[in-house]
């Protein structure tokens, strides 16, 4: 159990958890298990048990990142964006265990919704209100407002 030792306008709702050097917006609530550091959390926000998020990544207001979820160094979250259980975004385009790597970036935009187990793979902007399917693996943009399942995720059908 470690948090950095900040007055909480958060509520944190855990008994085990990692928490270091992050700013964490009013009224987002942390359930158990989570690990958190160097990240920046929005306003209204609800992180599930076992979620990671890494340092740099900026989360907007209002989304809710599901359980199991993996954030890494190199995403951008914007406003009431959802990420489902199990959902995981990479950031380095051609990972090795030893030598260097470059993080790549990805950004989602406002409102959009990552479905269940869902792979982000990094380099990719997922459009506003856009939906990815459950279990779907995104390699390229996602315009807004559309539905992208299947792997590679291919768009479906423009949605509202």
């Amino acid at each position: 159990m470690k948090q950095d030792d900040k007055p909480q306008s958060y509520k944190l709702l855990a008994d085990f958890y990692s928490i270091h050097d992050c700013s964490i917006g009013e009224g987002t609530v942390i359930r158990d298990f989570v690990n958190l550091y160097g990240c920046k959390i929005g306003k209204d926000c609800k992180i599930a048990a076992f979620a990671e998020i890494q340092r740099g990544v900026v989360l907007g207001d209002r989304c809710k990142i599901e359980a199991y979820a993996f954030i890494p160094s190199g995403v951008t979250i914007e406003d009431e964006v959802f990420v489902g259980p199990h959902a995981v975004f990479t950031n380095d385009l051609h990972p090795r265990a030893v030598g260097d790597w470059e993080i790549t970036p990805t950004v989602v935009r406002k409102g959009a919704s990552i479905g269940a187990g869902a792979v982000i793979v990094c380099g990719v902007t997922i459009g506003e209100g856009a939906m990815i399917g459950a279990g779907s693996v995104v390699t390229r943009d996602v315009p807004a407002n559309s539905l992208a399942i299947g792997n590679p995720a291919r768009v479906v059908k423009r949605i509202k």
